[in-house]
């Protein structure tokens, strides 16, 4: 036991727990386990569970068991907060044992390592030995490959030796993915002598470097940008295997033995289990194998109990609800069997009997009781009835207000007498924000309160106030203590602790140039073409890469032309994003240049109206916010979960925007579920801090009550009153909040195109928040943009309005855009496979067993009724209601607002579901025929699921008698495939950004964006603001018709060895990186993210780096054509030479001349060395030019030659350059 008043931050609640465990309950309870009893049956409040586990703790390790996952979770962190690392959860797989979808890696992970820790109790690297195990029921029914805690992970530490291909085998065979790019837990990448590395229970993914078979050096890097985190330390890592059956030689010698008794034939469905088995004996790993562990491992499995240290008791919460939940596992595990394995979706008979798969694959409840018993470890139970002979704790739970101010001025009353009468009392909550806001209104209630530290024992006269993770209060008389959590008076529930450390995902930024062949492309000069391939050329001794893009012959009827682009170039490539497939522009030929001016000129009249709204809004005043209040700071640290980079630069942009004197006018996109509403509520909160009022508009009534929701949670506790008004409030109360608004004592009125009707009068509006403007009508975007001139405006869409468009409108409509997904917990389970009823039904309840809902999609209005009718045959337990959109509209939003309320478990519907909705609860979506869907409207009404703690799972079923068309299997596949929330971005790229652009710009302007591609449309635009702003600054500015590449073509070997980065589209990304830099420094950026992924540049990557330094230089000085016409002289063109310029190129270099009809200057490239030496070339070569285009300039010299702004880093490099050369 810690000594009591001991503070540690990792332990915040152990001094209060320590307290409780002094009643005499507690101690004569601690007294009756230390004797070890066989059963052991106690009775208290489902509060109670921690400290009765605390006590039972006391003695020994302890197994601790809850009915669902969602419960274990929470014992977990409040245990946490008693016993800090020596508490682990024992995660339940998220997948049934017979569906055919595999376990998370994570979850596998978290398995994994626990049963290590049990079986290793002294290996300090995994953590301080166990005290107390937490699992929800289904792990401890679910039979496991026996000895997985003896399986040896891969273990690695600074200094330490061991061979670099026995590691990566050994990765490999613990089922780890070999990647170019590591990106989720399980996978690995190698390049040269580094390993990146992302083990199923780390934070981030790390980067090991051996120099020979030693590894010198090991750092954490972040998945958004793959570069290093210096501010982890760290020197061991520990690796477990990402699936629980590995594919050993006799695992894999059944599998064949079982695949040869039933051949594969043409016609065998893949993912059908001969195809599983084929496959897992040539030791492939399948998804959803682990549903074959009874077959491939027959007589061979473990409980969790059996892996426990030697009398570890259990003890059972609430053992009635356990045991409804183990019946309801069992049976729907039976379900999933019969309908994965029944013979229609086998293709032909069952090799395997089902039986023989163990019927549900779960132990009977009782089986394992007895197991359990029979090796010694006692059964205790925690139940909330009591029975005869069993214990009654002294142990109330605190009574609870969920909301309502009557009850909780009752509790503050309750408390103030407490500790008037020298009783101890404690508040917990959840954040600090909360935490000191507390304080504060105990003492706005008269009533003594102080923060407590954390894991510091509670003191006399004084409310303790302390952040940490109890769910619910507990009244213990004999401790005489009053515990009362935020949970108590709010009824919300906190967020659980453990989102908080997952690793931020990589921005959606759909890689510019991510090609494959066939891919169109544009060229800034000869227009569309078709990407071939990458290919090296050696031309005058030198070696590049270059891109092979194929060009429409300029002759008539002749076949194709090929034209060769440099790697250094690239800055004038882009991908071709547009409505229909256009034809390839000819090589040479005027049409597309015609195209190019005629978009031109579109583009002017748009940047003409964008330029004078701006002007408009500039010169009007607007109220200038004052600086954030000490309430907003607490205000914010009570949101639960951690802001993504891209919310908190949004959150500072707004901020800065309100606090000027300009009206702000900031669009915010992000895909739906990205965390906008947060961003919106801070902005609210820090409005009515000044006094002002704040409208938010939204354009559904079911949005309206969800943001009310979200508003009035996060603003409980502060005096801000928030109200709704839509078509479902009452008149009566319409009235007041619109009196309310007038008279000024309404602060935020959430409501749907209500408040912009006539007669609605605000005291002081101050800022005004549009959701999803692009759903609102014609007339009431008129009103919206009405305001715009003298309030502060905030609208937020879920349209990905492209990254590049929002560039080139900088500074008209000022934009934020949020691209990182939240912290999701699991990408959504993805199952593509034909349609059977069996398994729609089991799927179905499965969601219903956790208390959850689904989506089922039927696309057709006409049969819609049927179907919902067939389900309810299937569930009949279910609660089914439909929606479609020719429904009448109040009954279509009744409908949904009910589900939404969880008055219905399933809700039939056609594809309305896909924008917007967001319902938590909801996490199975069904879609029936998914055959018929385009890809982005896949990923969209994917989105719609595992939003929030649980796992989410998506059925696109396809019917089993239809053959699938060519098209249709790869739609299906990639969903299949792009299983990740981000994936989506790539997935549904080409659509949403013409209809993300068709939504800014208006229709008119698509057909130019067809003609040009989006990208080099959208430069086009950019260019032109910027012009029509410098005019309208009364600067003058000539945009040049056509901004100029800059073309180098010297004898210089630069480019990227293969060998250094090997996979093409990495190497891709890195030349179009440095190609597109625009600076000095952004160069240098380059090359330290190269330098940390790669490992030290090689000597033709280094002259890569010159010459495009080399390309900056040139282009400052306005030089677009540096070549060698000769072996001997290198002409530099167009120049103007000033006479004092000619006469410094005579003296410094006497054999160059300038010629000034065509522009050029030509030098001779001086010898290395004497008369009949070689001329110089490379770097070296690279440097002359430069200190020539320097000179003529008249400015100081560069060196080009570096990898980074300073020469301190000159040994990093030789020293990188020998661990290259090995």
């Amino acid at each position: 036991m810690t000594a009591p008043g001991a503070a540690s931050p990792d332990t915040p609640i152990a001094g209060l727990v320590d307290l409780a465990l002094t009643a005499p309950t507690f101690q004569q309870l601690i007294a009756r386990a230390s004797d070890r009893p066989d059963e052991l049956t106690l009775v208290g409040p489902a509060s109670a569970r921690s400290f009765v586990a605390s006590a039972l703790a006391q003695q020994g390790p302890l197994l601790v068991v809850t009915a669902t996952g969602r419960e274990a979770d929470d014992v977990t962190a409040e245990l946490r907060g008693v016993f800090g690392e020596a508490v682990a959860l024992f995660p339940s797989w998220e997948t049934l044992p017979h569906e055919r979808l595999s376990p998370g890696v994570d979850t596998v992970g978290a398995r994994l390592l626990l049963l290590r820790r049990l079986a290793h109790p002294d290996d300090t690297r995994l953590g301080p030995p166990l005290r107390v195990v937490v699992t929800a029921v289904r792990s401890l029914l679910q039979p496991m490959t026996p000895q997985l805690g003896r399986q040896e992970p891969v273990s690695l530490s600074v200094g330490q030796e061991i061979g670099f291909d026995e590691v990566i085998a050994r990765l490999v065979e613990l089922a780890y993915t070999r990647v170019d790019m590591v990106g989720r837990r399980g996978e690995f990448a190698v390049r040269g002598g580094i390993l990146d590395l992302f083990a199923p229970t780390a934070e981030h993914p790390v980067r090991v470097e051996f120099w020979g078979d030693e590894i010198t050096e090991m750092r954490m890097f972040s998945v958004a940008d793959q570069r290093s985190i210096p501010e982890i330390e760290v020197s061991t890592l520990v690796a477990v295997a990402c699936r629980e059956l590995l594919l050993t030689e006799d695992v894999r010698a059944r599998a064949a033995a079982l695949a040869a008794q039933h051949p594969a034939s043409e016609n065998t469905v893949t993912g059908s289990v001969i195809d599983m088995l084929a496959k897992l004996a040539e030791g492939i790993p399948t998804d959803g194998m682990e549903a074959l562990l009874p077959v491939l491992r027959p007589d061979d499995h473990a409980l969790l109990t059996d892996q426990l240290a030697e009398g570890t008791p259990v003890l059972v919460c609430d053992p009635e609800k356990v045991r409804t939940r183990a019946a309801d596992l069992i049976k729907t595990g039976r379900e999933f069997l019969e309908a994965s394995w029944s013979v229609a979706a086998m293709g032909t008979d069952a090799p395997v009997d089902v039986e023989a798969l163990g019927g549900s694959g779960f132990a009977e409840l009782e089986q394992v009781q007895t197991a359990a018993s029979s090796s010694g470890h006692p059964w205790w139970t925690l139940s909330q009835l009591s029975e005869e002979s069993a214990t009654e704790l002294e142990v109330r739970a605190a009574p609870s207000a969920r909301g309502h101010q009557k009850d909780i001025d009752d509790i503050f009353a309750m408390l103030r007498a407490h500790v008037s009468t020298g009783g101890h009392a404690v508040m917990v909550e959840p954040g600090t924000g909360t935490a000191h806001r507390m304080v504060e209104r105990l003492a706005e209630s008269d009533i003594p309160a102080a923060m407590l530290e954390p894991g510091a024992a509670p003191k006399l006269g004084v409310v303790g106030v302390l952040k940490g993770p109890l769910r619910d209060g507990v009244i213990v008389p004999g401790a005489n203590l009053v515990v009362v959590t935020e949970t108590n008076l709010t009824g919300n529930r906190a967020t659980a602790v453990e989102g908080k450390r997952l690793a931020a995902k990589r921005r959606n930024t759909a890689d510019p140039l991510a090609l494959t062949a066939g891919d169109l492309v544009v060229h800034d000069q000869h227009g569309i073409g078709r990407f071939v391939e990458m290919v090296e050329r050696t031309v005058g001794g030198a070696r590049r890469e270059y891109l092979v893009l194929e060009y429409a012959s300029a002759k008539r009827g002749g076949g194709s032309d090929k034209l060769y682009v440099p790697m250094d170039s690239l800055d004038q490539l882009s991908r071709y994003v547009g409505g229909q497939a256009p034809a390839l522009s000819r090589l040479g030929g005027s049409d597309w240049t015609n195209t190019k001016t005629k978009a031109r000129k579109a583009v002017r009249e748009i940047a003409g109206e964008l330029v004078a709204l701006y002007a408009k809004r500039q010169a009007s005043p607007g109220h200038a916010f004052a600086p954030d209040t000490p309430w907003q700071a607490e205000m914010e640290d009570a949101f639960g979960f951690t802001e993504t980079v891209d919310q908190l630069t949004a959150i500072t942009e707004v901020k800065g925007d309100m606090e000027k004197s300009i009206p702000m006018d900031r669009v915010i996109c992000g895909d739906v579920g990205y965390g906008k509403t947060e961003i919106a509520v801070r902005a609210a909160f820090k409005a009515v801090q000044d006094g002002k009022q704040v409208a938010v508009l939204v354009p559904t009534t079911l949005l309206a009550d969800q943001h009310l929701q979200t508003f009035t949670d996060r603003m409980a506790g502060f005096p801000v009153t928030v109200k709704g008004l839509s078509r479902f409030t009452d008149p009566a109360e319409s009235r007041t909040v619109i009196e309310g608004m007038a008279d000024g004592s309404v602060d935020v009125v959430i409501g749907t195109h209500r408040l912009l009707q006539t007669g609605v009068r605000w005291k002081d509006l101050g800022l005004v928040v549009v959701d999803e403007e692009q759903r609102f009508g014609v007339e009431h975007k008129e009103h919206i943009k009405s305001l715009r001139s003298h309030v502060d405006v905030l609208t937020m869409s879920a349209t990905p309005i492209p990254r590049t468009l929002e560039m080139s409108l900088a500074g008209i409509r000022e934009m934020s855009t949020i691209l990182t997904p939240p912290e999701e917990r699991y990408p959504v389970l993805t199952y593509v496979g034909p349609h059977d009823d069996k398994q729609v039904a089991a799927a179905l309840r499965r969601e219903l067993l956790r208390d959850g809902q689904a989506f089922y999609v039927h696309n057709r209005v006409s049969s819609i009724d049927d179907t919902a009718a067939r389900i309810r045959k299937l569930v009949p337990e279910a609660r089914v209601v439909v929606a479609h959109g020719q429904m009448p509209e109040d009954l279509l939003e009744r409908t949904v607002q009910g589900f939404w309320q969880r008055e219905f478990d399933i809700l039939v519907c056609t594809t309305i579901v896909e924008t917007g909705l967001d319902i938590s609860n909801a996490n199975t979506l069904i879609v029936e025929r998914a055959d018929t869907f385009g890809l982005s409207q896949l990923h969209q009404l994917r989105g719609r699921v595992g939003r929030s703690r649980e796992r989410g799972y998506a059925y696109f079923l396809y019917p089993p008698q239809a053959p699938l068309t060519e098209t249709a299997y790869d739609r299906l596949a990639t969903i299949a495939q792009n299983n990740e929330l981000g994936a989506g971005m790539a997935v549904a790229l080409k659509d949403l950004e013409i209809r993300g652009a068709g939504n800014v710009l208006g229709v008119e302007q698509s057909g130019h964006v067809a003609g040009v591609g989006f990208d080099l449309y959208v430069r086009l635009v950019g260019e032109a603001v910027e012009a029509y702003r410098a005019a309208a600054d009364g600067k003058m500015v000539t945009t040049p018709e056509e901004p100029k590449g800059v073309r180098i073509d010297l004898p210089v070997d630069a480019h990227l060895p293969p060998d250094y980065i090997g996979s093409d589209r990495l190497r891709l990304e890195a030349y179009r990186r440095l190609a597109t830099a625009t600076s000095d420094s952004g160069v240098a950026a380059v090359v330290d993210e190269l330098i940390d992924r790669y490992g030290a540049l090689p000597e033709p990557a280094l002259r890569l780096v010159a010459v495009a330094r080399l390309r900056l230089l040139c282009r400052a000085s306005g030089i677009t054509d540096v070549s060698a016409p000769s072996s001997a002289t290198v002409r530099l063109a167009p120049m103007d030479l000033p006479d004092s310029a000619q006469v410094r190129l005579k003296r410094m270099y006497p054999g160059g001349h300038y010629r000034a009809t065509t522009s050029t200057v030509q030098v001779p490239i001086p010898r290395d060395g004497g008369v009949g030496a070689p001329r110089i070339r490379d770097v070296e070569l690279v440097q002359m030019v430069a200190n020539l285009v320097t000179a003529l300039a008249g400015k100081p010299q560069q060196d080009i030659g570096r990898t980074s702004l300073s020469e301190d880093d000159a040994g990093a490099t030789a020293s990188g350059k020998e661990r290259q050369a090995r």
